[in-house]
Formats: C-alpha cells, sequence, structure tokens
C-alpha cells in the first residue's frame, strides 16, 4: 500500500504551479473546469492506487473546507 506523498517532488514548485496556471488562460469558466476534470482524470488513472486517490480526495475536502472556515 502506498501512502499519499504530500511533500512537493518538483525541483522547481513555482514552475509546475505557473504550468497549471498557463494552461488554463484564455479559457472561459466552464472550458478551465473541463481542463480540470481531464487533468484529473488523467492523473488519477497514473497514479493507478485506489487508496492513494481516495486519500488525495480525502484531503482536497478537507483542505477545502478549512479554506471556508477561514482555517487554510
Amino acid at each position: 500500500m502506498t501512502a499519499l506523498i504530500t511533500e512537493s517532488q518538483f525541483p522547481d514548485p513555482d514552475r509546475a504551479y505557473r504550468a497549471l496556471i498557463d494552461a488554463h488562460r484564455g479559457l472561459s469558466d466552464e472550458e478551465s473546469a473541463a481542463l480540470n476534470s481531464r487533468l484529473v482524470l488523467i492523473l488519477a488513472n497514473h497514479i493507478g492506487d485506489h487508496t492513494v486517490l481516495q486519500e488525495a480526495i480525502a484531503l482536497a475536502k478537507t483542505s477545502m473546507s478549512q479554506q471556508e472556515s477561514g482555517a487554510g
């Protein structure tokens, strides 16, 4: 069983963030949401581990609720 890695694996995390932001440039909100959905499915398939996927989903939901409550 593989545990979810939460530390950055990128030698230049800012470059990775910029690539994600740039991918959305010029897209409508609907197109941006579709890109995110496709990207998530592609990366989930690449991971190929249901346990890790479930951990990632739980972490994303937790971070969303913390952000909404002002704690994140």
